[in-house]
């Protein structure tokens, strides 16, 4: 960020702390108060789905329906997203952040799922100040091309994204442990249909079932947080979803947030 950008954002702020204090409402209270709030930057505000350290790649929501090209969410165009473009925004005021990283951003595709393989990140959010949250990324894998992951009908598709998430979660606990302050490890799903299905209940007792196993081990919540993610809807799940807002609010579990 350049010095005339900072200069300019100083000027506004200037401008609104005074129409503020014309309301009572003192602004450098309101900051301070801020601080002490850590804001999660989810990895898609600065990747493209290429992934982080792999921007040459291709990836794939698993829930894009057949006629659709399968490059990613597209969410950001091709905006840069690396560790050091990342670090810029250190510089802005009152701002204490993590970072939410999905699996697929770690720095060695030889073993995946081993927490070490992201010691480059944990050396980076070190030296930047930084916690760092974690996604499994359970899409772009051929056990995803269905659309369906951890309620899919197949127990052993299941049971292999079930297992993904266990090593998810402790791969959370590990950011947790090294960097002193609690991993979000945030489960989100493709799984739906993009018509009305005829059975909308078995897919969701599938799901419960499977994360049911993931949160069975007992990690410290000290250290790993664990939440799952729901949504409307997505391409490829524009009449149902498995994991929609409704079934997760349902769903009876104090380990558990969305």
């Amino acid at each position: 960020m350049g010095q005339l950008s900072l200069s300019r954002i100083q000027s506004a702020y200037d401008i609104a702390k005074e129409r503020y204090a014309d309301l009572g409402v003192d602004t450098e209270s309101a900051l301070a108060r801020l601080d002490a709030v850590s804001i999660s930057l989810h990895c898609w505000q600065g990747d493209d789905l290429g992934g982080f350290e792999n921007p040459g790649g291709e990836l794939t929501a698993g829930s894009l329906s057949p006629e659709l090209p399968r490059q990613g969410a597209q969410c950001r165009g091709a905006a840069p997203g690396s560790r050091s473009g990342l670090s810029s925004d250190s510089r802005l005021p009152s701002i204490e952040s993590a970072r939410n990283l999905w699996r697929i951003g770690q720095a060695s595709r030889a073993q995946p799922d081993r927490a070490g393989h992201f010691s480059a990140w944990v050396d980076w959010a070190k030296a930047n100040g930084h916690g760092l949250d974690f996604n499994p990324t359970c899409f772009s894998h051929p056990l995803a091309a269905s659309g369906f992951t951890l309620s899919h009908p197949d127990p052993a598709v299941r049971r292999f994204w079930v297992e993904h998430c266990i090593a998810s979660r402790r791969i959370g606990a590990y950011f947790g442990r090294q960097l002193g302050t609690p991993a979000v490890t945030n489960v989100w799903i493709p799984d739906g249909y993009k018509d009305m299905p005829a059975d909308r209940g078995s897919p969701r007792r599938r799901l419960l079932e499977s994360l049911d196993a993931i949160l069975a081990e007992q990690i410290d919540p000290r250290l790993n947080l664990d939440a799952v993610e729901p949504k409307l809807f997505g391409l490829g799940s524009e009449s149902y979803v498995t994991g929609s807002m409704e079934f997760y609010t349902a769903t009876p579990s104090s380990a558990i947030s969305c």
